[in-house]
């Protein structure tokens, strides 16, 4: 059996019932199994030029997470990807909005963080309907990219993501910073530590509401040194996903 054989049957598996499950729990570790994988059915990973690197947030905003890590990226200079959820936008108001003066770019993950395997079509439909009705009322901002939570896709979700014209993205990288073990250190490793290529998404979170209470602290202490690697190798940032 080929490398491409065992892609393609590893894929298949993940497509069963009419689902498509990607990211968290599959693509970061199946890609550094087997060199060059992608996620399929067009979903992407990586910037749209192919150059820099997107830096991005899922779960805010959030009340202290998301002005820790903005104060962190102002004093930087570096401009991110925050993937909101609608029911934290409602709690948060303010801070969202504070996201786009900022200057950074939104996306939508969900209006309740739940995994779409578990929800039928409609429930799908009206999670994403609303979580975006939400998020562009209070930012102003429209939507142009979707990440789902857990990074997990069903095909109602794709299907209507394509429909809408936004752009599905999950990530290349991730720190695995919402787990209650994880430290600055190593969520700085797990995702800068090894290679980080041109094109390269990261993902972060800024919230603990779906994750190990305090874990917001972790990520906002692990981010300085993630910008240092992330300057030592001459990647620049990018809002181009």
């Amino acid at each position: 059996m080929t490398r491409d054989d065992r892609s393609r049957g590893v894929l298949g598996a993940l497509a069963l019932a009419g689902s498509l499950v990607g990211g968290a729990y599959a693509f970061p570790a199946l890609a550094g199994a087997i060199p060059g994988l992608r996620p399929p059915l067009g979903i992407a990973d990586r910037t749209l030029s192919g150059s820099g690197y997107a830096l991005t947030f899922d779960d805010g905003p959030h009340r202290e997470g998301t002005p820790a890590v903005l104060e962190v990226l102002a004093a930087r200079g570096v401009r991110a990807v925050f993937f909101l959820v609608g029911e934290q936008v409602a709690r948060n108001p303010t801070i969202a909005a504070e996201i786009v003066a900022a200057g950074h770019a939104i996306g939508l993950h969900c209006d309740r963080h739940r995994n779409q395997l578990r929800l039928s079509p409609r429930a799908v439909r009206d999670d994403i309907e609303r979580g975006a009705a939400r998020i562009a009322e209070t930012t102003g901002a429209p939507i142009v990219r979707y990440r789902p939570p857990y990074g997990i896709f069903n095909a109602s979700a794709l299907a209507l993501v394509r429909r809408n014209g936004w752009r599905p993205l999950l990530w290349t990288h991730w720190g695995r910073d919402w787990q209650a073990r994880a430290t600055p250190e190593s969520i700085t490793e797990r995702l800068v530590g090894g290679a980080v290529p041109e094109g390269s998404v990261l993902l972060l979170h800024d919230a603990d509401d779906y994750s190990a209470p305090g874990s917001w602290r972790r990520t906002a202490a692990a981010l300085p040194r993630v910008l240092d690697q992330l300057d030592r190798r001459g990647l620049a940032w990018t809002l181009d996903v």
